[in-house]
């Protein structure tokens, strides 16, 4: 993929609908928010996102109890591109979620109580089934479809849905039969992430990845965003990797962006904000290819 020419194709786009008087050495930046719909908490955080106006991309989890409410916050804000993010994993002790699907239609994917699997590892040690895969993703992305919400791209909860090539095949094949993008199909490259970074340090982190972006590239910033709350202080990761005081590290990252959009330091950092909608008009969906192919 030539990447310039995609760079200088978007600047000049944008220029022409007034986003801002961008110019060639303009940083391109899409900021994706993970995990909306995850909880009363997260859904707040995206709200609170929204209000300041920033160019975002939110992946909502559809099989999460609160992903109704963030159809309803997200329903009045067309601005925001709206995706699926592709969930075979349910990670917080005492707060599961099962298949959207229903349990008895994918029993290779549930728990004896039919939830999901908290980890990667314990999902492969229960042999899920391809077909059985296919099922619960066609049907999240179902659900998503008649949420009223216009839908524009798939991603991945914890990397699990393309973790190998059969299952990374059954994301494209849907992706393809229903008209959506793949995050990370576009040539972008992964911005350096705050997710674990200490929390006095979030903002400092995002601003230092600001500095540190190339003009002739596409990078990805993905985000993990909520309100330090009850609710949320209260939910356990139980996987290994997971991060303590987790609530806290949301509402940083939370703050981080906030405050950049406040300061007006995108611009001021010649950072171009997009979001998949504009790489999707502008690059076509028939022109996407596996990051696997791209070599990252």
């Amino acid at each position: 993929m030539k990447l310039l020419f995609i760079v200088l194709t978007i600047t000049l786009s944008f220029t022409q609908i007034n986003f801002c008087q961008s110019s060639t050495s303009s940083k391109l930046l899409l900021i994706r928010c993970d995990d909306i719909g995850m909880s009363h908490s997260v859904n707040l955080a995206a709200k609170e996102l929204i209000n300041t106006g920033l160019i975002f991309s939110a992946s909502i989890m559809f099989p999460c109890p609160w992903y109704e409410e963030a159809v309803d916050i997200l329903k009045p804000h067309p601005e925001i591109t709206v995706g699926i993010h592709l969930t075979l994993n349910a990670e917080w002790r005492n707060y599961r979620w099962g298949p959207v699907a229903g349990r008895d239609k994918v029993q290779s994917l549930v728990d004896e109580n039919g939830y999901f699997f908290p980890s990667r590892a314990a999902f492969f040690a229960n042999n899920p089934k391809l077909d059985e895969v296919e099922i619960e993703l066609r049907a999240q992305i179902e659900r998503a479809l008649k949420s009223g919400l216009k839908i524009s791209y798939l991603d991945y909860h914890m990397g699990t849905a393309v973790d190998n090539p059969e299952m990374r095949g059954i994301v494209e094949k849907l992706a393809k039969e229903y008209g959506l993008g793949i995050s990370r199909y576009f040539g972008e490259i992964d911005a350096k992430s705050m997710y674990a970074e200490p929390i006095e340090s979030k903002k400092d982190s995002l601003y230092k990845t600001l500095d540190n972006l190339l003009p002739d590239k596409i990078y990805l910033l993905v985000c993990h965003i909520g309100k330090d709350d009850d609710e949320l202080s209260a939910m356990i990761d139980m996987n290994s990797f997971g991060l303590d005081e987790m609530s806290r590290h949301r509402n940083a990252e939370l703050d981080a962006l906030i405050k950049a959009q406040s300061e007006n330091v995108f611009q001021l950092k010649n950072v171009q904000l997009i979001n998949y909608n504009n790489l999707i008009e502008l690059i076509g969906l028939e022109k996407m290819k596996s990051p696997l192919e791209s070599g990252y």
